[in-house]
């Protein structure tokens, strides 16, 4: 059997992940590596058709350690990564909390 020169291997084919990003607030930050993230959404009443507010608190993984209490961040969906962690800080949007406190 002869090896035919006009046969090309193919590249295996890289499977794009689409993965689910959201803007939020730290709301809370007390253990290292791990933010709780408050996100705030509006939806539409059925019957009324009025608008009102809906919040969500996630467990966010910090691998940095950079965000503080009152950051507004960007989160991406990923891999498990303990019990309650399964999302992830890709940036952080405005760093209005993370002046430099004075202690007196």
């Amino acid at each position: 059997m002869k090896a035919s020169s006009n046969m090309k291997k193919e590249k295996p084919k890289i499977r794009q992940i689409n993965r689910k990003k959201r803007v939020g607030k730290v709301v809370s930050k007390k253990t290292p590596k791990l933010a709780i993230v408050e996100i705030e959404r509006l939806r539409k009443h059925p019957y009324y058709l009025k608008r009102y507010k809906v919040h969500r608190r996630i467990a966010v993984h910090d691998e940095k350690d950079a965000s503080r209490v009152g950051n507004l961040v960007e989160i991406e969906e990923c891999r498990p990564i303990s019990k309650t962690k399964r999302w992830k800080i890709v940036e952080i949007l405005s760093p209005k909390a993370s002046a430099i406190m004075v202690k007196k």
